[in-house]
This record gives C-alpha cells, structure tokens and sequence, in this order.
C-alpha cells in the first residue's frame, strides 16, 4: 500500500507526463487505455459528453481526452459567475466555462500538477484570455479565499485524491452561500478487489482510488452540503470499460454526475 504522499507522486508524474507528451501521454483515457491501447480523443470526449462545437472552441492542446464526463452540461453557469475548476489539466473544460460566463465572469483552475498548470497558461496566453487564472495547487488545500465561487466543477479528479473528505470540505469553504457543485467522477458500485486497488495503472486512471458512492454522499453530508444528487451516467459502465477493455472493471465502477448547493 503506498502512502498519501507516495501516491500524489506517482499520480503528479503520470500526469506530467500527459502535459508534456499530449495526446500520447500514459494514463486511462489520455490518448490511451489502461492497457496502452491507442484512443481517438476527440472521439473520446465526444463519448463522455461533449459536442464537435466543444471542441472547436477551445484551444488547440488543452483536450487531452481526460474525463469520464461533461460538468459543464449541468453546471448552469450565468453570465458574471466566477466558477472554479478542480483538477484543471490544460484548462478545457475553465475555456468551455469562460464561454457561459463571458467577460463579466471569471474562472480559476487548479492543478497540483506543474507542467499542466504551465499548458493551461500557455493556451490561455496564446488565445488572450485575461479572465481565466490558474493556479498551482492541491484539492486538498485549495489556494482559493473563503466563499469566493459560485460554481465549482471537476472533471475525473477527485477519485485520484487519497483525502476526498477535504476536498468535499475545502469545496464547501470557498462556496458562496447558495453556490453549487457539478462534478463528473468515477464512483464505485461495488467493493474493488484488492489487485485493483494495489495497480499503479488502476491508480493513475481514476479506478482503484474510486470511493463507494454512498460513502461519497456521506461525505458531502460531513462538508455541509445540502441537495445532494449522485446520478450515474447512462453510458458510465460503457466509458470505463474502454479504459480497460481486457478486464471486467465495470462491474465495480462507473460514471457518475454529482450535483449539491452550499
């Protein structure tokens, strides 16, 4: 069993990797399967959620088919909110966001990962975006000030942090009273058994750090948050399969979209 700090290593240089080598970069669903085969991308992103005008309207780079779903869709941003992204990568889904939100909004995106918060700017700085920040920095410990955020989004992250708890707690601090969460992450349905849990590739591709879904719902409940709706994703079982398709991995996890109001 690897510690806390020796699996954040392992999980910041999987995705080092990613940042630096694009779309044939090492982790489940980032160019490739858990089992190295190769993965069409924009397909990819298509299949969990997002549309071909998706696509488009990002910058060239900061999809790296990385998530299990589309948080935007049930985000229902407006126009001057400021929205916060967990676990940002090259900054796809802060870009989509900033498109809601518009001028008068402003979005932040947070990764513990350098050479991904490094992509984000340069694809922010390349397009001439001045309302959307990224910072270096943990889930959970988030450099973000206290009920500051309307909205906070995640994209296939949270299952990768070893402390969900905090970061369910450090999400309802920097809420706005009234403000929202719309997250898509994997989730178990089943106990893991433990050769998937010890697997380093299971670990990296957001798989053996899947926590159950009702202790989820009770660790929501533990932050604060009220609403809470956990909603498995009709073709859930279908995506992660195609991360690991030589092994019955969905018969214990899935895709799931999470919603709750601070």
């Amino acid at each position: 069993m690897k510690s806390k700090d020796e699996l954040k290593k392992i999980i910041r240089k999987n995705y080092a990797n990613v940042a630096i080598k694009g779309s044939t970069g090492g982790c489940c669903s980032g160019g490739c399967s858990c089992n190295g085969t190769p993965i069409d991308i924009n397909k990819a992103t298509i299949k969990i959620g997002y549309t071909e005008e998706d696509l488009s309207s990002v910058p060239a780079g900061s999809n790296m088919g990385l998530g299990c779903g589309n948080p935007i869709a049930i985000a229902s941003l407006q126009e001057g909110e400021t929205v916060l992204d967990l676990g940002c990568g090259g900054g796809f889904d802060c870009f989509l966001a900033r498109r809601q939100v518009g001028e008068t909004g402003y979005v932040i995106g947070v990764d513990m990962t350098t050479d991904m918060i490094e992509l984000a700017r340069k694809n922010a700085k390349e397009d001439g975006y001045t309302n959307v920040d990224f910072r270096l920095g943990e889930i959970e410990y988030l450099p973000v000030a206290d009920s500051s955020v309307d909205v906070i989004i995640s994209n296939c992250v949270i299952n990768l942090s070893p402390e969900k708890e905090k970061v369910f707690k450090e999400a309802y601090r920097v809420l706005k009273p009234g403000g929202r969460l719309s997250i898509s992450d994997v989730v178990a349905t089943a106990e893991l058994p433990e050769q998937i849990k010890q697997d380093l590739r299971m670990m990296t591709g957001c798989i053996a750090g899947a926590e159950y879904v009702e202790n989820i719902r009770a660790m929501m409940q533990n932050a604060g948050f009220k609403d809470i709706k956990l909603m498995p994703k009709d073709n859930g079982r279908e995506i992660v399969k195609s991360w690991v398709p030589d092994r019955n991995i969905d018969d214990y996890v899935t895709s799931y979209m999470i919603e709750a109001v601070k």
